[in-house]
């Protein structure tokens, strides 16, 4: 069983790079739009602050947190929304220290947890190491947000070799979430790292493949930027239809962002 604490340092240091980006920000600066549509710095940390009190709580209270499933399940396409309006709600300096506090917290208790702990999720449970990629993920993906909205640079690290892995791995839920038959062979994945080092997936002589650069295949699976705007390559047609709908959150499918060039 290996060792989930690597992916829990990760997830540390990607959490203080965008606490880095938000600690110094006018009431102003948290007010502003980011590329999700209705959401504003605010709402972004918010939700990463809801979401990590989800995941404590899932650590920590399982009979708790299936009562917050019923919830999601009574209101599936508001139970996100609502949990970052209430928390964007909230002064900056209170947002801030909520999100801090819970994200030590749940630091915590996935160190506590014992070797071979399963959480209860929104999807199928999830192990130590599962809920620190996943959390990673969207750390990552709503602090590009948050970089787009205050056009910031925001170089890439070796740290998204965690969210190709998950990437990869939710290929078969991308496509049944849609309704779609999963591809009955695995791809092979190759795709350069930040560090310039190739990361593959799946056998070596897989019949259909994806190729491109690790930025780009978690820009993609976190549906950060639309396909025609990133250098990645499908070769065979399940592979090109993955790349259509790549998913790598839990939840209901993605609308995804729109090309670069389209209107409006």
């Amino acid at each position: 069983m290996s060792d989930p604490s690597p992916v829990i340092d990760d997830l540390c240091r990607e959490s203080e790079e965008l606490d880095s980006l938000v600690h110094e920000l006018t009431v102003e600066d948290w007010a502003l739009a980011t590329p999700a549509p209705g959401w504003t710095v605010a709402h972004q940390i918010a939700h990463l602050a809801w979401t990590d009190r989800s995941a404590l709580l899932a650590a920590t209270d399982p009979e708790a947190f299936d009562r917050d499933i019923e919830k999601a399940l009574a209101s599936p396409d508001g139970f996100v929304d609502e949990g970052a309006e209430q928390g964007a709600a909230l002064p900056p300096d209170r947002l801030l220290a909520e999100w801090r506090a819970g994200r030590q917290a749940l630091e915590k208790a996935l160190r506590a947890a014992p070797a071979g702990t399963r959480f209860p999720w929104y999807g199928p449970p999830m192990s130590v190491a599962s809920m620190a990629t996943a959390r990673l993920m969207e750390t990552w993906a709503h602090g590009q947000d948050v970089a787009d909205a205050l056009r910031v640079p925001r170089p890439p690290t070796d740290r998204l070799r965690h969210i190709v892995h998950l990437g990869v791995r939710t290929r078969d839920f991308a496509f049944g979430v849609r309704g779609l038959a999963p591809p009955g062979e695995p791809f092979r994945v190759e795709v350069t790292a930040p560090s310039g080092a190739l990361w593959t997936h799946g056998p070596e002589d897989a019949a259909q493949r994806v190729t491109g650069p690790a930025l780009d295949l978690c820009l993609l699976v976190t549906q950060r930027a639309h396909r025609a705007d990133l250098a990645l390559r499908a070769e065979g047609p399940d592979a090109d239809r993955w790349l259509d709908i790549a998913q790598a959150f839990a939840g209901l499918p993605g609308a995804g962002r729109a090309p670069k060039g389209a209107a409006g």
